[in-house]
């Protein structure tokens, strides 16, 4: 059997008043995260993990920011749309571990919902997502709420 692991990074800077959606979970927030699709940080760096173990570039290769056909998108579609494109190439997931750092609001409550959404689009099991969460100790940007980062890691493999 073949294995590949792929690593993802994704930043988005928050704007008051802006929705603040995480693994296509809406939450409540006075500040949301802003980007041409539906800037769900979450999935677009599950996405660029499984991207980059399939070695077909990068998110923004495949949904670029300048294309109206993504504006406001629920990020949910486009990786879906990955998990399609690295099945093309033969993968299917293993497993995804992802992680999220931000001051506020309190993510624990809402990772079953996250995990039941994410591995909806992935077409698989619950219990192959993890998805946890850190405060940057009120440091920089994160520190400031000025922005919120996701970390995502999976291993894909071969049918």
């Amino acid at each position: 059997m073949k294995i590949k692991v792929g690593f993802g990074f994704d930043v988005h800077q928050l704007k008051d008043q802006h929705p603040f959606i995480l693994g296509g979970v809406k939450l409540e927030h006075h500040k949301g995260a802003f980007g041409h699709s539906d800037a769900d940080v979450l999935v677009h760096a599950i996405c660029d993990a499984l991207l980059g173990a399939a070695n077909l570039r990068d998110i923004g290769h495949h949904f670029k920011n300048t294309d109206e056909r993504w504006r406001g998108i629920s990020s949910l579609i486009l990786l879906t749309e990955c998990v399609r494109l690295i099945g093309e190439k033969g993968f299917i997931v293993g497993n995804v571990d992802a992680m999220l750092c931000l001051e506020a609001p309190k993510i624990n409550p809402h990772v079953p919902a996250m995990k039941k959404n994410i591995a909806q689009a992935m077409g698989c099991d619950e219990d192959d997502i993890s998805i946890k969460a850190t405060t940057n100790e009120t440091m920089g940007f994160i520190g400031r709420e000025e922005g919120v980062v996701a970390y995502a890691v999976c291993l894909i493999e071969k049918k």
